[in-house]
C-alpha cells in the first residue's frame, strides 16, 4: 500500500512541476501552421480556400457535429463577410470574419469563440505555386492565458489532426 501511494504521490508532484514549467516557460502567443502540395492550379483550390462557405466543405471543425446549424452573412469572399456557427458541446459556438483578401493568395480570418471558451484567434490560408501544383499553408495564431499554457501539447495534437484532415480533405476536392 506505502508503495502505491508513493506512485501516486510521484505523479501528482510530476503533474504539478509540468505545470508550473508550462505555465512559466511556453509563450503566450500560439502559432501552429500545416501544409499540404496539391496538385491543382491556385485558381482551383481558391475555390475552397479563398470564401467561407468553400471552406466550410472540407472544414474538419464543424464537421464534427452532424446538426451544426451555419448561418453566413455576406456571399462569403469578402472583407467583412462572415458566419456564425452553433453546435454542440465538441463544436460549440463562435464566428468567423474575413479580414483580408487577396485572390488567389491569402484570405485571412477572425475568429470569435463563444463557447465552450470565450476567445479571438486569427486564422491564414496562403497559397502558393510549387511545380505544376500549389502549395497551401493553413495557421492559426491566439493568445493562451496562463492555464492554457498547461494545454498546449494537447492543443498542437488536436491542431495537427485536424489540420491534416482539412487539408487531405481539401486536396481530394481539389484534385476532382
Amino acid at each position: 500500500m506505502k508503495t502505491l501511494l508513493k506512485i501516486i504521490g510521484i505523479i501528482i508532484l510530476l503533474i504539478i512541476v509540468y505545470a508550473v514549467i508550462a505555465m512559466l516557460a511556453f509563450s503566450k502567443d500560439y502559432h501552429y501552421e500545416k501544409s499540404i502540395v496539391i496538385n491543382a492550379p491556385k485558381e482551383k483550390v481558391w475555390q475552397y480556400v479563398g470564401s467561407l462557405k468553400g471552406y466550410n466543405t472540407f472544414d474538419p471543425f464543424s464537421k464534427t457535429d452532424k446538426n451544426i446549424v451555419i448561418t453566413y452573412s455576406g456571399e462569403g469572399n469578402k472583407v467583412g463577410d462572415s458566419y456564425h456557427w452553433k453546435g454542440d458541446k465538441n463544436v460549440g459556438e463562435g464566428e468567423q470574419a474575413i479580414t483580408e483578401i487577396v485572390p488567389n493568395e491569402k484570405m485571412v480570418t477572425r475568429l470569435h469563440f463563444i463557447q465552450p471558451f470565450e476567445g479571438n484567434a486569427k486564422g491564414t490560408f496562403i497559397l502558393t505555386p510549387e511545380g505544376n501544383g500549389t502549395k497551401v499553408t493553413w495557421m492559426i495564431d491566439n493568445e493562451l492565458n496562463t492555464m492554457m499554457k498547461i494545454m498546449k501539447p494537447m492543443m498542437d495534437n488536436n491542431m495537427d489532426k485536424m489540420f491534416g484532415q482539412g487539408l487531405g480533405d481539401l486536396k481530394k476536392l481539389s484534385e476532382k
